[in-house]
This record gives C-alpha cells, sequence and structure tokens, in this order.
C-alpha cells in the first residue's frame, strides 16, 4: 500500500532546472529572458542564469531580439544559447535616445552592423563595414586613415560625431577626421549609425552623423579566439580575445597589431598597436558597474597624394623620405547602471582620455622664401594633445499615461589642450626631387594652450497620444568655454592673442513614428550644431575672429516594411538639410584671409536599404544613397560659388552584397559584394570631374568545430582608381591630388575560437 501511495506522488514531484542563458553571437549572458515550462516560468538574471520549479523536462526560452530556443533538461546545469534573429524591424538600439529600445520606434534614420556581420567581413578598416550602410560613404585614404561622407560631400570637416558605448572618444574643439582609426574593432560588439543631426543628445559635431561602437562585454563562460591574417600588399595582422565570469564580476581583453610594409606606394609603412580590457560587476539584477580601459599606439608614413601626372602614368614612388604622423590614446571609462524598479533607471559615467597627435606632415612642406636656392624647403613638427575629466549622469523614468517615458541628462566636460609646432629646415634633391633629410630648428611656430570646458543638460520626453503612434521631443543645451593662452607674441604665424570665448546653444528635435503590422513610417525635424574649432579661432591671425557656431537644419520622412513572414525587410528616408553660418575663409582689403560665418549650404537626398533573407541561407543586400549638396550663400577668397555643386559630393553611392551560407554545408559562407561611387566635381566651380568607380569584392570562409579559415578578396578585376581626387586652381597653374585606391588586395586568414 506504501509503495502503491508513494511511486504517483514521486512521479508528479517538481523538477528542478537551472542554467545559462548567453548570446550566440557575442557569448555575453542574456538577462531578462523568459524560461517556461506548463504551468510556471523564470527570468535570468544579470549573469544570464535562472532556476526553475517543472513538472517536465522540456522549456521554452524566449527574449526580444532574438529566436525562441527549446531545450529538454537532462539533470545538468544548461548552457542555452539564442540566436539574434534577423527580423530587421525588432532590432534593439540604444544610439537613438541614449536608451534601449525598438528600432521601430525610433524616429531618425539609423542603422545597425551586427556581430555577425563584423565577424564574417573580416575588415582591415572601419570603413569595410560601414560602408554597407545606406548614405554612408567612408574614404580610405591609407592604413586607417579616413575621410568621411553622411548627408555631406567627402570632407575632413567636424560634421561627425565618433562615439564608444554612447561617449564622444573626442573633445570638441579638436576634432581630427581620422579619428575612427583610434577603435579597437577587435573589441567591437555592434556599430550604430545615426545619420542626420543627433544634437539633441549628444552635442556638438553631431551634424551629418554619428557613429556609436558598442564593445562587447564579458562572456558567459570562459571564451576566447585568436587569429592571423596577411595578405599580398604587405599587410600583416594578428587579433586576440580572451574572457570569462566568476560569480558576479566578468573581464574580456581584446586587441590587435597590425603592421604594413612595402605597399603598392612606396614610403607607406605603418603599425597599430591596441587593446582594450574590460571588467563587469553584476552583484545583483539592478546594478551593472561597467570599467573599460583602451590604450592605442600609431605611427604611420605620411606619403602624401599623387599629382596628375604620376596618377596618370602610375608612378607611385614618393618625395617623403621622414614625414609621419603618431597617435597616442588612453581612455578609461567607468560606468554605473542601477535599475531602481521596472519605471526607473540611472547611470552615472566617467570618463578620462589622453591623446597626442604628433606630425612631420606632408602637407606642410614649402619652398623657403626669399632664396634661389632650389634645394631648400621649410616645414614642421607639430603636437595636438588633450586630456578629458568628463562626468555623465542620466534618469530614465517611465509613467503608465500615454505609455511615457522622460530621459533626462547632464554633463560636465573639463579639456586641457595644448599644441605647439616647431619649425624645420629641408633638403630636397634637386635631380630626384625627393625631400631627403631635414634638421630641428629653435624656432617655435606656436605654443599654446587651452582651457575647454563643456557643460550641458538634455531633456528627452516621449509618449504615445494613440495606439501604434509615437512622439519624441528633445532638447538640449550647451556652454561651451574657449580659455585659451597663447605662449609667443601674436601675429599670423604664431597665432592669435589670448582670449576667452564662450559659446551656448539650444538644440531641439521634435519627431513621430507610427507602426502597423510590420509597416512603418516617421517624421523629424533637427538641428545640429558645432562651435568654431580652435584651428579656425586662433590659428593664422593675430586676433581671434567673431565666430558664431554652425547650424543645420534638417527635416526628413521615413519608413520601413518587413513582409513575407519577416524575411524581406526594406527602409527609407528623404531629408532636406540647410547649414547656416558655414565657416569660411574670406578675402579682406588688405589681400589678407579671415575665417568668417558667412556660408550657407543646402543637402538633399535620398536612402534606402533593401535585405532579403530565404530559409535556405541566402541573403541578398542592397544600400543605395542620391543626394545633391551645393552652394545657397558663399563667396571666398574673391570668388562666387553660388549655385555650385559642391566638390567631393557624387550624386550616388551604393553597395550591394550576396551571402550564401548553406545549410546542407554547416560553417561554410560565401558572400560577393559591389561597392559603386558616381562621378562627381573635384573643385567647387564644377570645372573638373571624377569619374567615380565600380569595385568587386568576394568573401569565403569555412569554419569546423572552433577552427576557422577564410579569404577575403577586394577589388577583384584590380580597378585602378583613386578613393579621392581633388582640383585647385592656382595663378601659378591648376593642380589636381589623387589618393591612390589599393589594387587587388588578396587576404588569406586562420583563426581559431574556443
Amino acid at each position: 500500500m506504501l509503495v502503491a501511495i508513494l511511486c504517483p506522488a514521486f512521479s508528479q514531484q517538481s523538477n528542478k532546472i537551472s542554467g545559462k542563458v548567453y548570446d550566440a553571437i557575442s557569448k555575453e549572458p542574456v538577462q531578462g529572458a523568459v524560461i517556461s515550462a506548463p504551468g510556471v516560468r523564470a527570468m535570468s538574471d544579470a549573469r544570464g542564469e535562472f532556476h526553475l520549479l517543472a513538472q517536465g523536462k522540456q522549456i521554452t526560452i524566449a527574449s526580444v531580439g532574438f529566436d525562441t530556443a527549446f531545450a529538454d533538461a537532462n539533470g545538468e546545469k544548461l548552457a542555452i544559447a539564442l540566436r539574434p534573429h534577423d527580423r530587421l524591424l525588432q532590432q534593439v538600439v540604444v544610439s537613438a535616445n541614449r536608451t534601449a529600445e525598438k528600432r521601430s520606434e525610433a524616429p531618425v534614420a539609423i542603422a545597425v552592423i551586427s556581430k555577425e556581420t563584423i565577424d564574417d567581413t573580416k575588415a582591415q578598416r572601419m570603413d569595410q563595414l560601414l560602408n554597407k550602410v545606406s548614405g554612408v560613404n567612408m574614404i580610405a585614404l591609407s592604413n586607417e586613415q579616413h575621410q568621411m561622407s553622411i548627408r555631406q560631400p567627402i570632407t575632413t570637416k567636424s560634421l561627425f560625431l565618433y562615439m564608444e558605448d554612447g561617449l564622444p572618444i573626442r573633445t570638441t574643439g579638436v576634432y581630427n577626421h581620422n579619428a575612427l582609426l583610434e577603435m579597437n574593432m577587435a573589441a567591437a560588439k555592434t556599430i550604430e549609425v545615426i545619420k542626420g543631426p543627433a544634437s539633441a543628445l549628444y552635442g556638438a559635431e553631431a551634424i551629418a552623423g554619428a557613429v556609436n561602437v558598442i564593445t562587447q562585454a564579458a562572456p558567459a563562460f570562459t571564451s576566447g579566439s585568436i587569429s592571423t591574417q596577411i595578405d599580398n600588399l604587405g599587410y600583416k595582422r594578428a587579433d586576440a580575445q580572451l574572457g570569462t565570469s566568476l560569480g558576479k564580476w566578468g573581464v574580456i581583453a581584446s586587441g590587435y597589431y597590425a603592421n604594413r610594409s612595402n605597399g603598392p606606394v612606396d614610403f607607406s609603412d605603418f603599425h597599430k598597436s591596441i587593446a582594450t580590457l574590460r571588467t563587469d560587476y553584476k552583484p545583483n539584477d539592478k546594478m551593472n558597474w561597467t570599467n573599460t580601459l583602451a590604450y592605442l599606439d600609431y605611427n604611420a608614413d605620411m606619403t602624401g597624394s599623387l599629382d596628375s601626372l604620376k596618377f596618370a602614368r602610375k608612378n607611385y614612388t614618393s618625395q617623403q623620405t621622414f614625414t609621419f604622423r603618431s597617435v597616442y590614446a588612453l581612455r578609461y571609462k567607468s560606468m554605473l547602471n542601477y535599475q531602481w524598479n521596472k519605471q526607473s533607471s540611472s547611470s552615472l559615467s566617467f570618463l578620462f582620455r589622453d591623446n597626442s597627435i604628433k606630425q612631420n606632415p606632408s602637407y606642410s612642406i614649402s619652398a623657403m622664401p626669399n632664396t634661389t636656392d632650389k634645394s631648400k624647403y621649410r616645414g614642421q613638427i607639430n603636437e595636438n594633445a588633450f586630456q578629458t575629466y568628463a562626468l555623465f549622469a542620466q534618469h530614465t523614468q517611465r509613467f503608465n499615461w500615454l505609455n511615457s517615458k522622460v530621459i533626462a541628462g547632464a554633463t560636465l566636460d573639463l579639456s586641457p589642450q595644448r599644441y605647439n609646432a616647431r619649425f624645420i629646415t629641408i633638403h630636397r634633391d634637386i635631380n630626384s626631387g625627393i625631400y631627403d633629410s631635414y634638421a630641428n630648428s629653435d624656432s617655435l611656430l606656436s605654443n599654446y594652450k587651452t582651457g575647454i570646458t563643456n557643460m550641458a543638460g538634455y531633456l528627452d520626453y516621449e509618449f504615445s497620444p494613440v495606439k501604434n503612434v509615437r512622439i519624441v521631443t528633445a532638447l538640449r543645451y550647451d556652454a561651451f568655454r574657449y580659455d585659451y593662452t597663447n605662449k609667443l607674441p601674436a601675429n599670423k604665424v604664431t597665432g592669435a592673442a589670448s582670449t576667452v570665448n564662450n559659446f551656448s546653444r539650444f538644440t531641439p528635435k521634435l519627431g513621430l513614428t507610427y507602426n502597423y503590422r510590420g509597416i512603418g513610417f516617421y517624421g523629424n525635424y533637427s538641428q545640429g550644431y558645432v562651435p568654431p574649432q580652435l584651428t579656425e579661432l586662433y590659428s593664422s591671425t593675430a586676433v581671434a575672429p567673431y565666430l558664431l557656431p554652425q547650424t543645420f537644419f534638417n527635416y526628413e520622412v521615413g519608413g520601413w516594411l518587413s513582409l513575407v513572414s519577416n524575411k524581406l525587410y526594406a527602409d527609407w528616408s528623404i531629408y532636406l538639410m540647410n547649414g547656416s553660418n558655414e565657416i569660411i575663409s574670406v578675402l579682406q582689403p588688405d589681400n589678407t584671409t579671415i575665417n568668417q560665418n558667412a556660408g550657407n549650404t543646402r543637402h538633399k537626398g535620398i536612402e534606402y536599404g533593401l535585405t532579403y533573407k530565404t530559409a535556405a541561407g541566402l541573403t541578398v543586400r542592397f544600400s543605395g544613397s542620391g543626394s545633391k549638396h551645393a552652394f545657397i550663400r558663399n563667396v571666398a577668397g574673391g570668388i562666387n560659388y553660388n549655385g555650385y555643386e559642391m566638390s567631393g559630393a557624387p550624386r550616388f553611392t551604393g553597395n550591394a552584397e550576396v551571402t550564401y551560407k548553406p545549410t546542407w554545408i554547416n560553417g561554410l559562407r560565401v558572400s560577393a559584394e559591389w561597392q559603386h561611387v558616381s562621378g562627381y566635381y573635384m573643385d567647387d566651380l564644377n570645372k573638373t570631374r571624377y569619374k567615380g568607380y565600380d569595385v568587386l569584392n568576394l568573401r569565403t570562409g569555412y569554419q569546423w568545430h572552433g577552427l576557422e579559415i577564410w579569404t577575403n578578396v577586394l577589388n577583384l578585376f584590380n580597378q585602378y582608381y583613386a578613393t579621392t581626387a581633388t582640383a585647385a586652381f592656382r595663378a601659378s597653374g591648376t593642380t589636381y591630388s589623387y589618393n591612390l585606391a589599393d589594387p587587388r588586395n588578396i587576404t588569406i586568414g586562420l583563426g581559431y575560437r574556443w
């Protein structure tokens, strides 16, 4: 009788199931995943762990942004990998309003480059990833140096904001167009690209676009990877990553070393060492404390561009033998996030930067005045350095009324900056035209320091007045102070006299989204602005000019749709952006020039993307952009540019890719990518055009267990072209400048993951 009574009781007793849920691609723990069995459910904690008492053994695991998974409990602790689903409309983004939200609720043109895309591309440079995004045309100069074009012509101007985990990597006023070479691609989890102004949330320089590289957190289990690659153009690189979680702590280290020697152009060697160490402390489900330390050591020969004669003859020799660019960067971030309850959360971040760019620039070499000796030239060696001590505070509060949300934040950035330049004498070999040596001197060309202070506050309010509609408003106030001290007597060589400049600005934003069954629309009005750069205020003048911040007014509409059971996804945006108070160099009555707010421009275009994925493993993607960039009011150096198109502004750019991952060969991938840049004017008077280019890239790889081998063939048909081409008209004649693109590039790589 006792056995008869106990046997049914034991057969119905609950089965204790425990385990850990993690991202199948990034290996990060997944918090908030719902684990369910008949009649019961549990949720994974901050470390991805869960415990469940269930009568059966089969469980279901679901989380926003991931495909639902199923598992059978076998008595052991489960390790459940959730794969990010490919329904792009449901992607979670964090850059649109500084908090995690669905892409379909963000009234901006924003794109996400996923961890899977980063892993499959095996990019040597950031442009090989960003150019997959519609409306982005990032230009490779050499050795990871670059220019950018997002809703602007190809430019070096301070119109783009580059961030890491939502915090700018450089301080305002000291913009550098090569800043993305300071990023550690080995540490990137995802990359988010905002197209159009984002100054209402991020402040200055978020005008034409913002790029936010989100670093990878510590993995749920001990894991890592190593890889090495080499190509036929002298490039070699080794990557490594190792991470683990120990109780409440997680740690991950990522980095790579790259160098290039004997490249296709003479005097174009470089090396780069970069490493990132990140720790994550999660004592409970409410608190997360992240600390990140990033270090960069970069040094590159500065070759200079090719003139028209060398470019036409495919002459890759260089006049340079000693010019260089050297970059040192150290960044430390401490970010504390606390979830008070389901409706309320706060964050506090501290940022320290130590950055230096030293140069012996090729573009500063010029003939020595007042001499007939053709072997004597002059140049300079300079250093632009800054440090940063910054605090960022933010609070998010949700309300049941109208499903509304308030995001309020404040920042304080103190960045002491210094700049010095020293005169050098250069010897040029008369027969070969090569600059073969130089000598230092005690003559200082510039020596100044600037205390940069930025205090800002912002407020973002979102609500849903009716079903499927969401309205987003934002307002930011910035106050800048430049405390400039010139250590030399002021003149047009040494710079302006010591002074203090203050700038302030309110920046608004208004947006609306509408979603219904996989189809959505949005409208957006936003402003972007940037105060004058230090060089625009204090260089080549004895008195700092009165300059206002450059301001851009952006109007756009767009939308998205997801059809065919989420296999087909498309998005589009149409924008009109007017620039005012743009800083240009204006000719004065005494034939000198001075910077003034005298420029107005208009930028308009359409951006669109299409992605189709099949169950058989085939993915087809197309990204395109049509645009026109023109001067509305611009008179510089006595020349009227009104009505002309801006130079370096192709009317159309496109990127298409076909990727095949056959289901019948697990681990194999093959892709073909086409990059197109149409012709554009090489000068602002529209006298000379460059024809543009088309490039085809092939990538293939195979992964067997943890071992991976891949081959990338970039510029398959060995097209001869320039990534940028410019023309300048002077009294002495027209000069042309071409930045040579890489010829056919064949890379072979080998890696191992565990």
